[in-house]
This record gives C-alpha cells, structure tokens and sequence, in this order.
C-alpha cells in the first residue's frame, strides 16, 4: 500500500460528506488552500488534528465497534447486505472483497496518515507556541497508537506506518502493539516535559477530553494485549477513575452506534454479552443498561434493542470506561505475580459497585463466591471485561487473550480469530501475508 493521498484530502472527505450530500471533491476552488499551506500553518494543524479524532469517533468507531463486535457475537447483522451476512457467517465465509474488512483495515491507515502528517510538521511551524505544540503532537501520537491497537486486533500482522513512496511491509501484530506502546510512552513523556497549554484544551481536545488521562489509559490497554503486565498495571494506578473523556458529537456527526443500530438497523445486540448461556450474570444490572426491549428471536438468535451510549444520535460514547483500569489491574496482578487476594479485592469492586462511576455502569452483583484460584479468577476477569466493555471493539481480542473456545471447534464467543487482508491491499502490495486459516 502507497499512500498516495494526503491527509488532508481525507480531511476534506470527512468534512463534506458529514456537512453535504453530493460534495464535488473534484472541483477546483483557487480559494481553497493546498495541503502543503494547511500544513504549514497553526490553523491547518488544529484543524486536521481536530479532524483525526472526529474521524475516529465515527468511521473509525464504527469499524472497530461495530464490524468486531459481529465477530464477537455481541451484535446480529439482521440487514441482508452480503457484507453483514458474511461477518455473520465468519470462518471462511469471509472473503477477501468483504467491504467491511476493507473499511475497518484503510480506515485505521487513514487515522495513521493523518497522524504522521501532524506528528512531521507541527513542529515545522514558524512561531508555534511549545505548550500547544506538546498537545497536538502528543494527541496525534495517541490516534496513530489507537489505529495501530485496533489494527493489532483484528490482522495476523500489519504495517508500523503508512508511505508516500513504496508499499509498506508488514510485522506481527506483536510489533505492531509494541509500536503503539512506544507512541504513547514518548507522548506520555512530552506532555509532562511540557504540559500542554490551555489554548490547546481551547482549541483541540475541548473540555470533554483529558489527553493525559487517555494517554495512561490506552498505554494500560495496549501494554496488556502486548503482555507487559507490569507496565499496564502501573500504567493502570495513574489513570484518574473520577476522570470523563469522551467522543462528542452533533447533528452533522452522528454516533455510528446509534445510526447503525438505530436508524438503519443493520444489526442488534445479541442478549448476553456475546456470551453464552451461564457465562453470563442473569442479574447483572449491566444486561439493562446496555440493551433493553422485548425478546426477539431471529434465525435461533435473541436479539434486543440497544441501549446504554447508544440511544440517540448525539449521545456521547466514553473514549475508556474507568472500571476497565480495574480489570486490567486484576489481570495484569492474575498473569504477573498470581496474588490472589489483590485481584480479587478489584473483581469485586467491579461486581458490587452500585454508584460512584462517573458514566453510570454499574453490575450491582454480589461478591464472588467460585473457585479462588488463578484459572478461575482469571475467567471471571473475562466475563466482567464481556459486560462492563460491551461494544468498545475488545470482546475478539479478550475471547483470543483469555484461550477462549473459537474457531473452527466453537462460534459461540466469536466466529473469526483474524481477518483476511483486503484484496484491494493484496492486488496493490505484494509484500501482503498470506491470509490466517481462519
């Protein structure tokens, strides 16, 4: 793969499609600056570093969530377009040409390439202010790590950046995980060499979006899925619980959740998590709040109506969840050093919590009374991961982590293990791998 289109053209993409119907990206407007003037200037930056993370809030949203959330039989696609039957279907009925892999695979290179291009010419604007600068540079270094952990989550292998040149090569997911690893340490590193100005919570992350926090946070998670469990844990006690970071969004930038689900029905979710019957709480308060409505069986499958961040168009969807942090603790604890006593103390403040959370989740179950054992506990990790993180794009990758039966023996927790590569990547990089077995 090449990129042979800049960011910003994308950028363009993004803002007519969600202001315009029919937008002419082939008329010339000699008004119109040339990337190489937005991204010489404060203004273009802000901009473009404003449009990465929109553009992850919806289509890199929807890709992740959505498409994965298929996979992990958290949603039903009850749409009858051969995509949706496909990523239903799973296994090898998911060919190279399906659009949704296509999507979710130049969606994330998108967020890449928008991010490098801030990450290389931020710093080359004459007069820009160090305290902004260190935010915008720092926040496209969080959006290029988040791409490539919602990469590492759904390919065998992938690429570390994107090219203007020559088409890119490909490492194991585990490189690919470390990389984002790396990302966030250098932008955790800077953001505390030089804090970021109040003019970049002005003019980039807003209000609703503490960098630093997020930046902790998706370090715990990627160092995790990498297997650095020291590190996520301690990546883990620096996240603020009490803090709320979230994607906003409006009537021109609508939830992708909500409009799939809602407006156009393609899918719903399925009752239980994605789980099946008895790895699940009945009682879980978590089941009402993220779905809801009468029972309805569809081709053998209970689907509900959705719920939770998802009910309207403008509701907002949390960028990490805090109970997260404390599941990541106990199974960083579980695989690290196996101190039962500690990890167990932190499953049950996720199962007895019943206020305090500051985006209302809450399982209001009892104690755990199973098995104190490692294997035991570590399971019981899995299934408060499967509800309290329902439809964040991780059911896949935890039912992976956690040994969970999968294919070809059982579909019942996810259908896929990866995905095949795009065909479109396949005709135009010969460096593509082999596709995984399934």
């Amino acid at each position: 793969m090449k990129r042979f289109v800049k960011s910003i053209f994308w950028l363009a993409i993004l803002i007519c499609s969600a202001l315009f119907s029919g937008c002419e990206m082939d008329t010339v407007n000699p008004n119109n600056p040339t990337d190489a003037e937005v991204l010489s200037t404060q203004e273009g930056i802000v901009a473009l570093s404003i449009g990465v993370r929109q553009f992850y809030a919806t289509s890199g949203i929807e890709a992740l969530y959505l498409y994965q959330g298929v996979t992990g039989r958290e949603t039903k696609g009850i749409a009858t377009f051969t995509n949706v039957l496909e990523l239903g279907a799973g296994g090898s009925a998911i060919p190279n040409n399906n659009s949704s892999i296509l999507n979710l695979w130049l969606r994330m290179q998108r967020i890449m390439s928008m991010s490098e291009d801030i990450v290389e010419y931020a710093p080359q604007i004459s007069g820009i202010d160090p305290a902004l600068l260190s935010g915008i540079v720092a926040h496209a270094k969080l959006f290029k790590a988040m791409a490539l952990g919602g990469l590492a989550t759904a390919f065998e292998q992938a690429n570390l950046a994107t090219s203007t040149t020559e088409n890119v090569t490909f490492v194991p997911r585990q490189q690919v995980l470390e990389e984002a690893v790396r990302l966030l340490d250098e932008a955790i590193s800077s953001v505390a060499a030089t804090p970021p100005s109040g003019a970049f919570t002005t003019l980039v992350a807003g209000s609703s979006f503490d960098l630093q926090n997020v930046l902790y946070a998706y370090s715990a998670r990627y160092n995790l899925m990498a297997g650095n469990y020291q590190a996520a844990l301690d990546r883990a006690n620096q996240v603020n619980l009490s803090g709320r970071s979230e994607f906003e969004y409006n009537t021109q930038s609508i939830n992708p959740i909500w409009d799939y689900l809602v407006t156009q029905n393609y899918y719903k979710p399925r009752a239980g998590f994605g789980l099946p019957a008895g790895l699940f709480y009945e009682d879980d308060q978590r089941l009402s709040f993220y779905m809801g409505g009468e029972d309805v069986v569809v081709d053998g499958d209970v689907i509900k109506s959705i719920n939770g961040f998802f009910t309207e168009q403008m509701s907002s969807i949390p960028v990490f969840l805090p109970d997260e942090m404390k599941l990541i603790k106990a199974e960083a604890i579980l695989r690290n050093n196996g101190e039962i006593t500690e990890a167990l103390a932190l499953i049950n403040e996720v199962r007895t919590q019943t206020s305090g959370d500051v985006f209302g989740v809450y399982a209001g179950l009892p104690p755990y009374s199973g098995d104190i054992t490692q294997e035991a506990l570590l399971l019981e990790v899995y299934r408060q991961r499967c509800a309290e993180l329902y439809l964040t794009g991780q059911k896949v990758e935890d039912s992976r982590r956690f040994g969970r039966p999968g294919p070809p023996t059982s579909t019942e927790e996810r259908n896929r293990n990866f995905y095949p590569y795009p065909d479109q990547e396949r005709l135009n990089n010969p460096n593509t791998p082999a596709d995984p077995e399934i």
